[in-house]
C-alpha cells in the first residue's frame, strides 16, 4: 500500500484503487469538500505524474476518457483549485510522492490497464439528492428529475414561468461552463424535442453563473445528471448504426454575432447587475472599463 498525507488531502493506493480524500485546510476548494472522498478504480486510470516546484509540487491523475461523469460534464474546464484529481505536495514529501507514482505506474503495467477511452462510467458521480444555489437560480436533482427555481436576480422571462421541473427521461445533454473573464458561465440542460438557442440568461432550462464562490458547485449537479444519462460511447454507437437520411437538410451554421452589439449588450447586463446590488461599485467600474477597451 502507498499513502501520502498532505494539508491538501490524502491519497491512498491499495493496488486495486485509489482513495482520494480532500483535506480540511481552509485553502481546499468548496467543490472538493462537497464532492468528498472518491474511490477511483485502477481500471479508470490512464496515468499519473508528479511535478516538482521550488516550494511545492503537484500530483496529477489522468483518467481514461469517459470514465468519470464529472470530467465529462465539465469538459476539462475545472481549474486547479477545484480539480479532485490533483494534490498539492509540500517539498519535504517529494520522495513520498515519487514513490506513490512508481507504485501506481507499476500496478498499471502489471494489470496491463489500457489508456484508451472506456464505454461505461467507472465512477458513480456525486450522490443524490443534492441542491445548489448559485447565479440566478437553484438547481436540485433527486436522481429522477431536475428542478430549477429562480432568484430575484433572474430575468423576467424565467421568473414569470416559475419553477421548472425536468424529468431525467426528457434530458438529452447537460453542459457546465465556468465564468471566464467577462463571459458568464452556466449550467444548461438540453431537453428532448425542445433545444434552446437563447442565451442562458433567458433560457428556462439553464442557470446563469456570474463567477462567485459557489458557481463550481453547479458542476456537481451536472455530473450527477450526466452519470444517469446514456454513456457518450453508447450514443455514438447508436448514431453510427442509424441509417443516413439522404433527404435531410444539413443544419445551418449559427449566424455570426456582431461584436459591437455583443459588447453593448454586455454593458447593459453589467449595469443591471450593478443596479440590483450583485456587483459593487468597484467591480462594476473595472468590468465596464474592460468592455470599453474592446469596443
Amino acid at each position: 500500500m502507498a499513502e501520502i498525507i498532505q494539508k491538501d488531502g490524502t491519497w491512498v493506493f491499495d493496488g486495486d484503487a485509489l482513495r482520494l480524500t480532500p483535506g480540511r485546510d481552509k485553502n481546499v476548494s468548496l467543490l472538493r469538500r462537497e464532492l468528498g472522498e472518491l474511490l477511483v478504480p485502477l481500471a479508470a486510470l490512464a496515468g499519473i505524474s508528479f511535478e516538482q516546484g521550488k516550494k511545492s509540487g503537484r500530483l496529477r491523475l489522468r483518467l481514461r476518457d469517459g470514465a468519470d461523469p464529472l470530467l465529462h460534464a465539465t469538459g476539462g474546464r475545472l481549474t486547479e483549485p477545484h480539480d479532485p484529481y490533483q494534490l498539492l505536495v509540500e517539498s519535504d514529501r517529494y520522495g513520498v510522492a515519487e514513490y506513490f507514482v512508481d507504485e501506481v505506474r507499476n500496478a498499471l503495467l502489471l494489470d496491463q490497464v489500457p489508456s484508451g477511452p472506456v464505454d461505461a462510467y467507472l465512477l458513480p458521480g456525486p450522490s443524490v439528492p443534492l441542491s445548489v444555489s448559485a447565479g440566478d437560480g437553484v438547481a436540485s436533482f433527486d436522481g429522477e428529475r431536475v428542478r430549477l427555481e429562480w432568484k430575484w436576480q433572474a430575468e423576467d422571462a424565467k421568473s414569470a414561468a416559475g419553477p421548472r421541473t425536468l424529468p431525467l427521461a426528457d434530458i438529452v445533454a447537460v453542459e457546465w461552463q465556468p465564468t471566464v473573464g467577462l463571459e458568464n458561465g452556466h449550467l444548461r440542460f438540453t431537453v428532448r424535442a425542445a433545444p434552446s438557442k437563447v442565451p442562458p440568461k433567458y433560457d428556462p432550462n439553464a442557470v446563469e453563473l456570474w463567477g462567485f464562490k459557489k458557481d463550481p458547485l453547479m458542476a456537481l449537479v451536472a455530473a450527477a445528471v450526466q452519470a444517469r444519462l446514456p454513456h457518450p460511447a453508447a450514443r455514438t454507437a447508436l448514431e453510427d448504426a442509424r441509417p443516413a437520411d439522404e433527404t435531410a437538410t444539413p443544419p445551418s451554421p449559427p449566424a455570426a454575432e456582431d461584436d459591437h452589439d455583443a459588447l453593448l449588450r454586455r454593458l447593459r447586463e453589467l449595469g443591471e447587475l450593478h443596479r440590483s446590488g450583485v456587483l459593487t461599485d468597484e467591480e462594476f467600474t473595472l468590468a465596464k472599463q474592460a468592455v470599453l477597451k474592446r469596443m
